[in-house]
């Protein structure tokens, strides 16, 4: 694994380099930019899929979000989608300035929330030669319908920001509880927010980088998010969905299986792993190794010299 970095405009992007095994840098390889979840860091989820997919004969290419993580930019833990989505267009300016990475095989895996960011960006960014997602996610859609209120968070926005203005401490909130014992005391029963819990904050996969705090005003920039709006006018590349088999309130088979509808691609395919639910993709052997084994074989088909 290698430490790089690139610019989004004047961000410093920070991001891991996994390299195939025996690599030799003058020869060609075929590469892979790795999106991450809402909140998730490069040493997470983005790791565990790029470590295997390395294995298997990519350039895996995962970084920390602007504004996030070990990036700069200003203010910390904004979450933009217009950021995130330019970010993965720096990621493949990037990759493009490496000798040994071939320039027409190129592909592009978006997890989770990286889901969405990446089918938005493949729409105009015609370098991804192939595109995957795992348990992929429209952010915004998932936040209208997950928020309680969503119109009234936005009402809300706009007092933080004008409170802001005025020199107010910026507003950061937990993306889910801080722990098991903060999720029961605040009467949370939710499978899937219990197991979030579990992997991002009680698992060997806790990371310091990942702060699990949203600075409040990003809503502002989540909830007019459309990751899937344009798809089939657009996104022309073939594509691999895979979702988890166990149905739960991320909506992520729902979202799958809208995003494989809508998709014009000649060549599609939509994978569900079998009894796994949306946080059981993200480190799971048993599930994960599912997942990489059809895209190892969907991006050699489509990365091929």
């Amino acid at each position: 694994m290698k430490r790089i970095s690139f610019r989004n405009r004047n961000i410093e992007v920070i991001g891991n380099l996994h390299l195939p095994p025996g690599f030799d840098d003058s020869r060609s390889y075929p590469a892979l930019v790795l999106v991450t979840p809402g909140s998730s860091v490069k040493e997470q989820i983005g790791a565990i899929y790029a470590e295997r997919l390395a294995a298997k004969g990519y350039v895996a290419l995962t970084f920390d979000p602007s504004y996030q993580g070990e990036s700069g930019g200003d203010p910390r833990d904004l979450e933009d989608p217009a950021a995130r989505v330019e970010d993965i267009r720096c990621a493949v300016d990037y990759l493009m300035t490496l000798p040994y990475v071939g320039e027409e095989r190129v592909g592009l895996l978006g997890i989770c929330a990286g889901g969405g960011y990446a089918i938005n960006a493949a729409l105009t960014e015609r370098r991804f030669k192939a595109v995957g997602t795992v348990v992929a996610n429209d952010i915004g859609e998932a936040l209208r319908r997950l928020l309680p209120d969503y119109r009234q968070a936005l009402v809300d926005v706009a007092a933080q920001r004008t409170a802001e203005a005025r020199g107010s401490n910026p507003r950061r909130d937990p993306w889910i509880p801080d722990s098991l014992k903060d999720a029961e005391e605040a009467g949370i029963t939710d499978p899937d927010v219990l197991e979030a819990v579990k992997f991002y904050r009680e698992s060997q996969y806790r990371h310091p980088n990942s702060t699990n705090r949203l600075l409040f005003v990003s809503y502002g920039n989540i909830l007019n998010f459309d990751a899937f709006g344009l798809v089939s006018d657009l996104l022309t590349q073939p594509l691999q969905v895979i979702v988890g088999g166990r149905r739960g309130t991320t909506g992520q088979y729902e979202a799958g299986e809208r995003l494989y509808e809508r998709s014009p691609a000649r060549e599609k395919h939509f994978l569900a792993v079998e009894g796994a639910g949306h946080y059981d993709m993200y480190y799971k052997p048993e599930y994960v190794g599912q997942a990489v084994e059809s895209l190892a074989g969907f991006y050699s088909k489509h990365l091929a010299e």
